[in-house]
């Protein structure tokens, strides 16, 4: 399941390439506070959704907003797979990961759209 994991530069311009990748990403509320992973064909416009308020749920309720973390995959089955690993690691393994990608938990969401 090749995947491209972490953060991309590049992004900036609109109708980029990772803007319709299959996508799994970790939202957070702040730093080390509450987490969400989900999945997604359009990252742009889910985590805008998010951002937004858009849709009502986990993201809304817990004011869960910043884009610390994604990973690209060829294919939505791969990608789908990966969301269902990564929700049931622990909360520290899913912490570990954000650390190692991003360590100043920056909302990379500015870096993909």
């Amino acid at each position: 399941m090749p995947a491209k994991a972490g953060i991309h530069s590049g992004g900036r311009g609109g109708g980029n390439a990772v803007a319709r990748c299959p996508c799994v990403y970790i939202l957070a509320s702040r730093p080390n506070g509450t987490l969400y992973v989900g999945v997604t064909g359009d990252v742009v416009r889910r985590i805008w959704e998010h951002k937004t308020d858009a849709v009502d749920g986990f993201t809304k309720k817990y004011n869960v907003h910043l884009l610390v973390y994604y990973e690209l995959h060829e294919t939505m089955p791969d990608a789908i797979l990966r969301e269902k690993q990564m929700k049931r690691w622990n909360r520290a393994w899913k912490l570990e990961l954000i650390q190692r990608f991003n360590p100043q938990w920056r909302d990379l969401y500015r870096d993909i759209v």
